[in-house]
């Protein structure tokens, strides 16, 4: 490859970058918006995240399209190779992420707004999972912009967090009872939570990508049947 072809594969891969991390950033923004749709009960703020969502599918398009377009013409080896598998999985989670604040955006109309009395402290923790998982998505693009390892690898203890109020969600909802509007909502905010809970996932997912990239090797951080230890390898 000349020096010129070079330089121009260079700038490619980390435009290419650029985008994929400008998901998250999307990702966030539409986080925002839901949560907002969640503790107002706006209806209509709700569809416009559903209809928002089209953007972050364009963006996954371009940046996947890109990245094939990218491994036809050249022949990136090494971390190079490593990093264009690594925006594959980024964008893809991106998308996801997207996916996730759709289907809690679809359960504005039975979930949102204050909810019954009895629901006050599923609400409050659905609240705190959605803040928890905004900063994780904001955490996993600084950790991936700065090749931080350590930061990325923080992203398991930091989504403990949101694991711990997922359960404590669920077992509020099995004990609300009540008339069946009010174990309708219930059972809506199990979904919300559960989509919250998969999308701090994502996060942890994106950390395992970053050490990929800088290590070469891919290991899961959290495995349930090889937990890992802290400071250790697994």
């Amino acid at each position: 490859m000349s020096p010129r072809a070079r330089i121009r594969y260079r700038e490619e891969l980390d435009q290419l970058e650029a985008r994929a991390l400008e998901g998250l950033e999307m990702v966030n923004e539409t986080l925002t918006r839901t949560l907002e749709a969640y503790r107002q009960g706006d209806e209509e703020l709700a569809q416009r995240v559903i209809a928002d969502d089209d953007r972050i599918d364009g963006r996954y398009l371009e940046v996947h399209q890109s990245i094939l377009a990218l491994l036809a013409t050249q022949a990136p080896v090494a971390v190079d190779l490593r990093l264009i598998a690594a925006l594959l999985d980024v964008i893809k989670h991106v998308e996801r992420m997207g996916d996730q604040c759709v289907n809690i955006a679809k359960l504005i109309p039975t979930v949102g707004g204050d909810g019954p009395e009895a629901g006050r402290g599923i609400a409050e923790r659905i609240v705190r999972m959605g803040e928890q998982v905004h900063a994780q998505i904001s955490q996993a693009r600084h950790a991936f912009a700065g090749r931080d390892v350590e930061m990325a690898r923080d992203l398991v203890l930091q989504d403990d967090l949101i694991d711990d109020l997922n359960r404590e969600c669920f077992a509020l909802a099995l004990d609300l009872g009540g008339d069946f509007e009010t174990r309708e909502w219930a059972m809506a905010s199990i979904l919300v939570a559960r989509a919250l809970e998969r999308t701090g996932d994502y996060t942890v997912d994106i950390g395992e990508q970053i050490a990929f990239v800088v290590t070469g090797l891919f290991q899961e951080f959290e495995d349930a049947s090889h937990p890992l230890e802290p400071g250790g390898n697994g």
